[in-house]
């Protein structure tokens, strides 16, 4: 029940932000970049500033869905930042190549996190299980594992959750540093679309950290549970 209270809390939280990030971006959309460019010419300009000639920038659909793939070396936009000629598309499209200069350049925060996907898709795998045999009930639970040794798995598991979303922080911050600097320094943006960038940016990275804080703060909560039962 207290993990179920926590998740909902951060959950609650998230949603906030999220919702706070979409409005941001809502609002700065509004407002003409004077340069003229769209979100697909700044990132294949800011690519090629920084000697990246292997990463293709593409559009892809949904909200919001802008990432970079280092496995397929793509920059995906979002048809509003792809094709959007604003200070909220010219942001997001600079974060997203500010990954891929991290990966041309052998980051090391962002290597670290690479490295750690299958492990964290793998304990996700595990919590899954563990969380389905306790909705069975007890009975068959115990019969599976003793309480103590789930409690120790689930502390691993939430343990390469937690340090997952702490990495994430650093690469994250890295990123929007690289694009805010760039688009200063090429003269892409004038101040205030500078400023709009920066703060939606800032509310983009809000969400990494409510992440984290909701993933040490489960981390802590089945920690605690464990030594609880352990003075039983």
């Amino acid at each position: 029940m207290g993990a179920l209270i926590i998740g909902l809390f951060f959950m609650a939280i998230g949603w906030m932000v999220s919702n706070r990030l979409k409005s941001k971006f809502r609002e700065y959309s509004q407002v003409h970049l004077t340069r003229d460019l769209t979100g697909a010419d700044v990132a294949r300009l800011m690519l090629a500033d920084n000697g990246i000639t292997d990463v293709q920038v593409v559009s892809v659909q949904g909200e919001l869905a802008d990432h970079y793939n280092p496995g397929t070396k793509t920059v995906n936009l979002s048809e509003a930042v792809y094709h959007g000629r604003n200070a909220a598309a010219t942001a997001v499209a600079a974060h997203e190549c500010g990954h891929a200069v991290q990966h041309a350049k052998a980051y090391s925060m962002l290597e670290l996190r690479s490295a750690l996907v299958p492990i964290q898709n793998v304990s996700a795998q595990v919590i899954n299980v563990i969380f389905m045999l306790m909705m069975f009930g007890s009975f068959a639970f115990r019969g599976v594992m003793p309480w103590s040794t789930a409690l120790l798995v689930i502390i691993a598991c939430y343990g390469v959750f937690a340090l997952f979303a702490l990495i994430t922080l650093p690469v994250e911050f890295d990123a929007s540093k690289r694009a805010l600097a760039w688009i200063q320094a090429r003269g892409i943006v004038n101040n205030q679309e500078y400023d709009m960038a920066k703060d939606a940016l800032k509310w983009a990275a809000m969400t990494y950290v409510v992440a984290a804080i909701g993933a040490l703060t489960t981390l802590f909560y089945y920690v605690m549970l464990f030594l609880g039962s352990r003075d039983r």
